[in-house]
């Protein structure tokens, strides 16, 4: 048997189609039911390649006492927030503000029966220790609340409509970016800093790709010496760790501990395109062998795993293997790994990725990183590093061999614009800089993908972009674009790139802009109303949607010929201006914005 998620196209919405849980995607459908009965809404969001979203899954909607309780009392709606960013987009905000803590999936959000959110968290278990809330307890907790107290649910409504309506930036005339805006956001990065291990703050630890390149940045064009130090050392931290497939290549989504050793084992393209931009920005700025490593083993597995015969790449690897369990095409044994390698591999393999040392996974397996690198193994064993360097290699071609037999983790196929467009302006770079003529030519194939299955223009209106098959296209979609086109434009210059790069820039200054005070929208005009219209310049795992689009209009706006490129610069100026007082506010969380603003304004020294 099977619920009505069974005719979607989403990967993840078919993975909850013959559970017993009554599932509707969004849709007029679902809200017109819940304001006839009168019910709560229990909005679950998440992905295909999510772990804890299969445990949930698992543990309670596969579950059929479970999935009683919640088609009895609620209206249960499954979104996939790669397919409906714009739906995720803002209940993500609406947890943090009601939760006043950080979201993510599964996001778990119960809705009044008009779409406002009046309780919410991510990941609740099945079962749990005395005291701790289960889904369960939490099902019954929300009916009750939602029986017994409307008027306060009414009033929590009204404060909650007010608090997204502030987080639209406002035009502020006296807010200024200046240079110590810029020295304000490094000072931000400085406290948060870990000296030792690289990255931000506490466990878990993600890779912050926007600040480190806003400080590789800072490193290139102001000389600032503490941005490079902080930028490198995290760059060479993240890639000696288990946070990168030491034997496939390509990022997993963040590390479970600070030292970058144990990730949560989901491969997202989003993360690895800007990550594969990053690093070849960092080999450009230092020349180290360790990240022209990284940059040609992550280009390979975007190639080898995660393009499709169409150009497009694929959205995810999952964390899980067949059998549910986290992580284990990664991981070790100890006498496998010893079987596929000579005597003399293994004796330097071990020690160079921690197999001397006690399991670091799960209790007999090892997931690999760098315990000893290549130099450190010359001076103990007194050989030349290179032929050791080699002997890694080939050892890392043998294990990827071998590792290729497993069953493989479950892979999204679906196609989604934006991110294709991030990993073609990835390969668009590393292509420039390591002289890889094949890289430039896979992007060029995604993006030949995308003018041919995405965009549609009629040559009398703005053309029209689409994120996946009938599903128009979002803020990011288009500035992800117009980033991908003039960084294909700068490698490899082509005739028609500049009026293809006009052609989504104009799409999104008509389908997005702000007329009123300048900025964008996540959502076109012309698409159907949420309970909040976003507009945010705040970097996440990819950088922020607004920030990259005044970023790449500038970029156009200085390849034009006036009066083309005035229209551009405007629009990118506006939209720095808008923000201003945002950014002001909380400068290293808006790296993105900063550097268009820098862009606008050289030398940064009068108001923007």
């Amino acid at each position: 048997m099977t619920n009505r998620l069974a005719t979607q196209q989403s990967t993840y919405l078919l993975q909850h189609a013959e559970q017993p849980v009554d599932w509707y995607p969004w849709g007029d459908e679902a809200l017109a039911l819940a304001k006839r009965l009168d019910k709560p809404i229990l909005l679950s969001i998440g992905y295909a390649a999510c772990h804890w979203c299969h445990v949930m899954a698992h543990e309670s909607f596969a579950d059929a006492s479970t999935a009683a309780v919640m088609n009895e009392g609620f209206v249960n709606i499954k979104v996939d927030r790669e397919e409906r960013p714009d739906i995720d987009a803002v209940y993500q905000m609406a947890h943090q503000l009601l939760r006043r803590s950080g979201g993510g999936w599964p996001l778990t959000i119960f809705l009044s029966p008009q779409g406002v959110p009046f309780y919410s968290g991510t990941y609740f278990p099945g079962a749990a220790p005395e005291g701790q809330a289960t889904f369960r307890s939490v099902l019954s907790s929300v009916s009750t609340v939602w029986s017994e107290q409307r008027e306060a649910l009414t009033r929590q409504d009204q404060a909650l409509r007010l608090a997204l309506a502030a987080t639209v930036p406002q035009f502020d005339a006296n807010a200024m970016l200046d240079a110590p805006v810029l020295t304000q956001a490094r000072q931000q990065l400085a406290a948060a800093f870990d000296p030792v291990q690289g990255g931000f703050g506490a466990a878990p630890k993600f890779p912050h790709p926007s600040e480190l390149g806003f400080l590789l940045r800072r490193a290139r064009e102001e000389g600032d010496s503490q941005a490079r130090d902080m930028a490198l050392l995290t760059l060479r931290k993240m890639a000696e760790g288990g946070l990168y497939d030491q034997i496939g290549g390509g990022f997993f989504r963040y590390s479970v501990d600070t030292q970058w050793r144990i990730p949560h084992f989901e491969k997202m393209l989003c993360d690895n395109g800007v990550l594969l931009a990053l690093y070849a920005d960092a080999l450009t700025l230092a020349g180290e062998p360790l990240f022209r490593r990284v940059v040609e083993d992550t280009a390979s597995w975007a190639l080898r795993e995660m393009q499709a015969a169409s150009g497009g790449f694929h959205a995810s690897l999952a964390a899980d293997d067949a059998q549910g369990r986290e992580g284990h095409f990664y991981a070790w044994e100890s006498e496998p790994l010893r079987l596929a390698l000579s005597p003399n591999e293994w004796d330097v393999c071990a020690a160079h990725w921690g197999l001397l040392d006690a399991p670091n996974f799960e209790g007999s397996h090892w997931h690999l990183f760098v315990a000893r690198s290549a130099a450190v193994l010359a001076g103990t064993l007194q050989q030349p590093e290179v032929p050791l360097q080699a002997l890694i290699t080939g050892a890392r071609a043998k294990l990827l061999i071998e590792r290729d037999k497993r069953e493989r983790p479950a892979r999204d196929t679906k196609l989604l614009t934006g991110w294709t467009a991030l990993m073609s302006t990835g390969l668009a770079r590393a292509a420039a800089v390591c002289q890889r003529p094949d890289w430039l030519q896979a992007a060029r194939r995604a993006l030949a993908f995308i003018r041919t299955e995405r965009w549609q223009d009629d040559g009398r209106t703005s053309g029209r972009l689409q994120s996946l098959p009938g599903q128009d296209a979002f803020l990011d979609d288009h500035a992800f674009l117009l980033e991908a086109v003039l960084a294909l434009h700068d490698a490899d210059p082509q005739p028609d790139d500049l009026l293809f790069a006009e052609a989504v820039a104009k799409a999104m200054l008509a389908q997005f802009e702000d007329r009123d005070v300048g900025g964008f929208f996540f959502a076109r005009h012309d698409a159907p109303a949420l309970i909040h219209r976003l507009k945010t310049g705040l970097d996440a795992a990819t950088p922020s949607g607004n920030g990259t689009a005044a970023l790449a209009l500038l970029a156009l706006s200085e390849k034009l010929d006036a009066p083309q490129a005035a229209r551009y610069r405007t629009a990118a100026e506006r939209c720095v201006r808008v923000f201003a007082a945002t950014v002001r506010s909380d400068p290293a969380s808006h790296t993105r914005m900063l550097q268009a603003a820098v862009r606008a304004r050289s030398g940064f020294d009068r108001p923007i």
